[in-house]
């Protein structure tokens, strides 16, 4: 192929449209500090997330750190090391010590049937990840949670308007990071969300996000700067009009992937369980090792200009800044899974010749690999 296919590909509005939702900005001269798209796409964003209490911020990753400081969690946080390294970051960098559960190995989220062996008197909270935008086991997590009150802070970077039985995954746990870049199923350019359950943390939220400020000679928090500026609030209110077509059209794509893959022996196709309503936010492909590996797909694809990503590969707990403080072996599940998952290319306006074009190459390599084992075993 001579064009590249992405793993993914940032979905955007006319040009048009943009200019069009920005344009008053060369009157107002309101840049950034809240201004009217800022608290438009907030209000809109509580709408579509069906939830009462939002915090835009300028990336998902600051979202995350300010309220692991708003709840002034001390000591350790339960979280996974199957994630980006931003989820980690964000409690080391908080002077917080992770503990690792490990995976489940089909849907890749915390497991809870050994989260109670890990909650110690430095426990303070559970931090999951909704990974791929399967939703971890929320009640168990909940149940476990208030037996040890503990907080609970879901890393839902994944989930942007996923549905269980009908109630959003950003009315779950204490708080809900949403991450609104660029490669995400809704974006902003960069930017993120809170989702938090009390009220009553808005404006603590707030002040942090702007150097603490809370009045005009008042400053009562030591915060910094995580404010979403108006351009991309304004890239958000686009995005947002059409965000449900995006997702059918990812949906189209999903699908296509299943029926061209669902028959090949030696790979895990995701599912989507009855009582969720996905976002389609990834395709993750788990290979088994025995019959081809991960790595062979891998850069069989990108010969033909097509790329993939080991995602995620490396565990948190394996990258070079952690080596000398964790160990993967105490997440077995996770440091297997990790070894096998390729992310196929997914989003919108992906053709479905091209996803067929991509399953044809896979399929291709592994009757290659099924000859070889053929030929190797005869000779022997």
């Amino acid at each position: 192929m001579d064009k590249p296919i992405q793993v993914t590909s940032s979905s955007m509005p006319t040009l048009d449209e943009y200019i069009e939702e920005i344009k008053d900005l060369w009157e107002s001269k309101w840049l950034t500090n809240n201004g009217a798209k800022h608290a438009r796409l907030e209000r809109e964003l509580a709408d579509y997330l069906n939830t009462p209490n939002i915090a835009l911020f300028t990336n998902g990753h600051l979202a995350l750190e300010y309220i692991i400081e708003v709840f002034q969690l001390k000591g350790e946080v339960i979280t996974t090391p199957f994630t980006f390294a931003s989820t980690t970051h964000a409690i080391v960098r908080s002077g917080l010590t992770p503990v690792f559960a490990d995976i489940n190995p089909t849907d890749f989220t915390m497991q809870t049937d050994s989260l109670e062996s890990l909650i110690t008197e430095k426990t303070s909270a559970i931090l999951p990840v909704h990974v791929y935008g399967n939703i971890c086991d929320v009640k168990e997590i909940e149940r476990i949670a208030k037996k040890y009150k503990l907080k609970v802070i879901y890393d839902a970077a994944h989930a942007f308007g996923v549905t269980v039985n009908g109630e959003s995954v950003a009315n779950f746990g204490d708080a809900s990071m949403f991450s609104f870049h660029a490669t995400k199923v809704f974006n902003t350019i960069e930017g993120g969300a809170l989702a938090f359950k009390d009220p009553n943390l808005k404006q603590a939220i707030e002040a942090y996000k702007n150097f603490g400020i809370t009045g005009p000679e008042t400053v009562e928090y030591i915060g910094g700067n995580a404010k979403m500026n108006e351009f991309q609030a304004a890239m958000g209110l686009c995005n947002l009009r059409t965000v449900d077509q995006e997702i059918e059209k990812r949906k189209l794509v999903y699908e296509r992937y299943l029926e061209n893959l669902s028959e090949v022996e030696g790979i895990m196709l995701p599912s989507i369980p009855k009582d969720v309503i996905s976002n389609f936010s990834y395709f993750p492909v788990l290979f088994d090792s025995e019959k081809i590996s991960r790595d062979e797909i891998h850069q069989e694809l990108m010969k033909h200009n097509i790329y993939t990503r080991k995602y995620f590969y490396p565990l948190t707990n394996q990258l070079e800044c952690y080596r000398s403080k964790f160990t993967p072996n105490h997440t077995p599940v996770a440091q297997n899974i990790a070894q096998r998952i390729l992310t196929l290319p997914l989003y919108a306006k992906l053709q479905l010749d091209a996803v067929d074009k991509i399953c044809t190459l896979i399929k291709t390599q592994f009757n290659s690999s099924k000859a070889t084992d053929l030929k190797e075993s005869i000779s022997t």
